[in-house]
């Protein structure tokens, strides 16, 4: 017999999961502590001019990497992809090819979208393509980016934002008390961190002219971010941000980092050895400063990026052309810690990898560094970029499961650029409980611990999170 599609026990093959997720995780609200949405437009409500722009971006080259990178392997265009070209043209390509995304997540978040959004109910495909274009559209005439997050009850939103932002928005929100989701800013110091890149001198100069000071040493350095942390701080921020790619730790003197640091402003060569000193000496900073406030550190690991050079020159970094890295990082990462915990320095921790051979050896090695008095203090954080479909999901916490505890984990986040995402949050809590019905229907946890096992997904989907960044 073939099961409805995507119907109101999608993802749930068993009588228990269907109990976890109705009777506990469908109702839980929504953290989502780190995505790239804009401030801008939340504070300003953005109303949509149509589902191409909500769906698929702007035209302004800023929109869902996932929708684009599918189009693009279609052999479209990239002006009608993530370019200027008509909205209505856009959103019919993307239209025409989702019989095509058979086994991509994709398919699944698309429908999603458009059920738990818009009331759409009709599959997506050409034949559909007006009917859905029209029952959208009408819609968006009052479904604005505020009441996107309020209809998936959305306590709290963590953006991404670089030292030398004024937060101005960030301001505006903590005064408007017709918000109902609260805005934090999350501290993403990269910039101060990539001493080898061509713009590193001409961030510092810009972060000089935001503190007021110049900066002519690394001390001067430390001196502005510890300045621009208790700034983030005073507006709300609970946790920083870091791009590693790939770790970077050797330990250094200050005079050893001083001396890379002055000769990355002077546009010299940075070698690999260079980079783990200066980048080893500021993360250890920044961790020490970031324990002073209680806030949590992430650090995503694993993107090897700007692919396709010829597509960075085109239409520049961050449209979709970065993949998995592959590097050998373990030993390093356990040196950084190390440091940070070995005068007691060390902040809350989350660690994510966008290598799934990476899952467990980053387990494990968040297990030696626990406190006494803190559930989880560092831990590996849910299937990541790439990986945040079915199968990484799975991955993610059946190693959670085995070798950590998935009962501390803070759940899901979006990473998005789409006010469209929070389905995803939907689509993991499925699967989580998904995973522990199994784990009751096959005899493996007791039926009598079914309550606590209630609670239990609660927690994951949002109790630990609200604990964990003391929102």
């Amino acid at each position: 017999m073939i099961k409805a599609f995507m119907d109101k026990d999608f993802l749930l093959d068993t009588e228990t999961a269907k109990k976890l997720y109705h009777e506990h995780a469908e109702k839980m609200p929504i953290i989502d502590y780190h995505c790239h949405l804009q401030p801008k437009e939340i504070y300003e409500d953005k109303k949509f001019r149509n589902l191409a722009e909500v769906w698929l971006g702007a035209g302004d080259r800023y929109g869902d990497h996932y929708k684009w990178r599918a189009l693009r392997a279609r052999g479209y265009a990239e002006d009608s992809i993530s370019g200027p070209d008509d909205d209505y043209k856009k959103y019919l390509q993307f239209v025409e090819s989702m019989p095509y995304f058979v086994g991509n997540p994709l398919y699944h978040w698309s429908h999603l979208e458009m059920r738990r959004y818009f009331g759409i109910d009709e599959i997506i495909n050409e034949e559909n393509a007006k009917v859905i274009w029209d029952k959208a559209n009408k819609v968006l005439e009052t479904l604005t980016a505020r009441e996107m997050m309020y209809k998936f009850n959305v306590k709290t939103v963590c953006t991404t934002d670089d030292p030398v932002d004024s937060l101005e928005w960030h301001k505006k929100m903590n005064a408007d008390e017709t918000l109902k989701v609260k805005v934090r800013p999350a501290f993403r110091p990269d910039k101060a961190i990539n001493v080898e890149l061509s713009w590193f001198a001409s961030w510092v100069n810009q972060l000089a002219g935001v503190v007021g000071k110049p900066i002519k040493t690394l001390q001067d350095l430390c001196d502005a971010l510890a300045q621009r942390i208790k700034f983030f701080d005073e507006m709300g921020s609970k946790l920083s941000d870091h791009a590693l790619d790939v770790v970077h730790y050797a330990p250094a003197t200050y005079a050893e980092a001083n001396k890379i640091f002055l000769k990355g402003m002077k546009g010299g060569v940075i070698t690999e050895e260079e980079q783990d000193k200066y980048k080893g000496y500021i993360l250890v900073f920044l961790g020490k400063e970031y324990a002073k406030y209680g806030w949590v550190q992430q650090y995503h690991i694993g993107a090897l990026r700007n692919n396709s050079k010829s597509m960075l020159e085109k239409i520049g970094p961050d449209t979709g052309f970065d993949a998995i890295e592959d590097a050998v990082y373990m030993e390093k990462l356990s040196a950084l810690l190390g440091e940070l915990d070995k005068d007691g320095n060390m902040p809350k921790t989350i660690l994510y990898c966008l290598n799934p051979r990476d899952n467990y050896a980053l387990t494990v090695l968040a297990g030696c560094f626990q406190k006494e008095g803190v559930k989880g203090r560092v831990q590996v954080g849910t299937a990541w970029w790439f990986l945040d479909q079915q199968d990484g999901m799975r991955q993610n916490l059946e190693t959670l499961m085995q070798v950590g505890l998935v009962a501390q984990s803070v759940g899901m986040l979006t990473d998005s650029r789409s006010f469209l995402a929070y389905p995803r949050h939907e689509y993991y809590r499925r699967i989580l409980c998904q995973m522990l019905g199994h784990l009751v229907e096959s005899g493996q946890y007791p039926a009598e611990e079914l309550p606590r096992l209630g609670k239990i997904v609660e927690d994951v989907c949002y109790n630990n999170a609200a604990d964990f960044f003391g929102f």
